[in-house]
């Protein structure tokens, strides 16, 4: 049976579009994750005047590249790789994603399953799909961090890895990364973490499933968010040597190279860290902004443990309706729940993404 491949999510938000882009003013973008804000000027400058045009870069990342990045994983968040052996660069972290599960396969070929949170970033799912595996959600709590209490032992007896996101795209939990490295090890299965929001960790200081050792496990990491540097693709892999050594070798067969002027660009991103802090403290403003907002409306969305998305309740569970009524009468463009999971069909994803002037224009059009 050949693969039908689904939609794209957020092109099912197309018809939306217009209705939202006639108010004047224009479209109120909240849809998707896409940093609206500067990257520093420093950080564009390092991309234009790198010289490394030329020549091809190397895949697993430049010495600078790597030291750049192990040193803002001690510096940030307190963890010690390797730079030579467990660490590695990946173009972005979405492409990484979802071509892990198809690597690991030629690795495993005795295991077909992907686990995977059950409110959780598409490309989860996807990359499982597109590696000919099971994909199966592991449902999460009221809190909307993982159970990994509700794995079935058969699924886990198949599982070619765990997906793990703190914080938590869409819904902003937290989960326990010392338990799932720790049911990783006992079910010798890999545990990927993704950890693109660590910067942006509200509840507590930021964390890693990196500090509680890198047997078994993979944390992985992207400057899209931290940076503003969604347009450049750059990120990083690091954890157990043996997983690391496999995609290191795997990956540059498949030319998975991060560009030599986007390395040179990376580097200067993460040596600095005051452009970081002044952006939590702009989406953790909007977060609140857009909390208060829906509490005017009737909608009760609390502030997450992390990341720069509001998870609000629709009324009714009805999440369509609310994003009809937020394009007509608002402007704006949100993303229903259904697009994380079916588990998450009764909420609507919120993004602190656009700048303070357009939310007060959403504020001024919902509530005159």
């Amino acid at each position: 049976m050949s693969f039908t491949l689904p939609p794209y999510p957020y092109d099912r938000l197309d018809p939306y579009k217009p209705i939202a882009a006639a108010h004047v003013g224009g479209l109120v973008d909240l849809s998707i994750g896409t940093p609206i804000d500067a990257p520093p000027d420093f950080v564009v400058a390092a991309l234009a005047e790198s010289g490394a045009e030329r020549g091809y870069p190397p895949s697993i990342g430049s010495v600078a590249f790597r030291r750049a990045a192990v040193g803002w994983l001690a510096r940030r968040i307190g963890v010690t790789v390797d730079v030579d052996s467990q660490i590695a660069a990946c173009v972005g972290t979405k492409e990484f994603v979802a071509s892990v599960p198809l690597y690991l396969r030629l690795r495993r070929p005795d295991r077909d399953t992907v686990l995977y949170p059950a409110i959780s970033y598409p490309s989860y799912e996807m990359g499982a799909q597109l590696a000919g595996c099971r994909a199966v959600a592991v449902p999460v709590d009221d809190q909307w961090r993982m159970d990994l209490s509700r794995i079935d032992p058969s699924d886990a007896a198949r599982a070619l890895l765990l997906w793990v996101n703190t914080p938590g795209n869409p819904a902003g939990g937290l989960d326990d990364l010392g338990a799932a490295a720790a049911w990783g090890r006992a079910h010798s299965v890999p545990v990927f973490s993704d950890e693109c929001y660590v910067e942006f960790t509200w509840e507590g200081p930021p964390r890693s499933i990196l500090e509680h050792g890198t047997e078994g496990v993979i944390a992985v990491h992207s400057l899209s968010k931290r940076s503003n540097l969604a347009g450049v693709r750059a990120g990083f892999y690091a954890g157990d040597d043996e997983l690391v050594h496999w995609l290191r070798e795997i990956r540059k067969h498949a030319g998975a190279m991060v560009p030599g002027p986007v390395q040179a660009a990376a580097v200067a991103a993460f040596d600095d860290d005051a452009h970081v802090d002044v952006q939590r403290a702009v989406y953790h403003r909007r977060l609140v902004f857009l909390r208060d907002l829906f509490a005017d409306l009737g909608y009760d969305a609390a502030l997450p443990g992390g990341a720069f998305y509001l998870w609000v309740p629709a009324a009714d569970a009805d999440a369509w309706a609310l994003v009809d009524l937020l394009a007509r009468e608002g402007g704006a463009l949100v993303s229903p729940g259904e697009f994380y999971g079916a588990a998450g069909a009764g909420h609507v994803r919120v993004a602190a993404v656009q700048p303070d002037a357009k939310l007060e224009l959403l504020r001024e059009r919902l509530l005159g």
